[in-house]
């Protein structure tokens, strides 16, 4: 059964990378792309107020990217990454109560592991991804 995700290596990197480099901060950003496939992951400031426990992403990032698709100058906001430094790769509480229900791909890194999530209308279901070019 092929992947229901496809993420960039570049992408992919990008966000165990900015991880890694944050703990003991969540870390957090954008997934651009099209369809089913993340080509970039932008790092974005994690502007909560207890960024060791929970993430928000800038504001002004989100606003400026939802510009660039409505433009036409850039990719579709395909969903969100943040990391989990201190838990399990999976949506927390706080994740689930902040969602949007909107159909967005969120994925979670935590340690070695990165697993990706549909938030859906009834919550959060995983997604099976593999890392390759478009």
């Amino acid at each position: 059964m092929p992947p229901e995700l496809t993420i960039a290596p570049d992408a992919y990197a990008t966000m165990v990378t900015a991880a890694a480099a944050a703990r003991p901060l969540e870390v957090c950003g954008l997934l651009l792309g099209t369809g089913a496939h993340i080509a970039t992951a932008q790092v974005t400031a994690n502007v909560a107020c207890n960024p060791d426990r929970h993430f928000e992403i800038d504001p002004a990032a989100l606003i400026a990217a939802h510009r660039a698709v409505r433009d036409g100058s850039g990719p579709q906001v395909v969903g969100y990454f943040h990391s989990h430094p201190n838990g399990l790769a999976r949506p927390s509480v706080t994740d689930a109560e902040s969602a949007a229900r909107d159909g967005r791909v969120w994925i979670i890194v935590a340690g070695d592991t990165t697993t990706c999530w549909s938030d859906g209308p009834g919550g959060f279901e995983p997604l099976s991804y593999c890392v390759m070019q478009g």
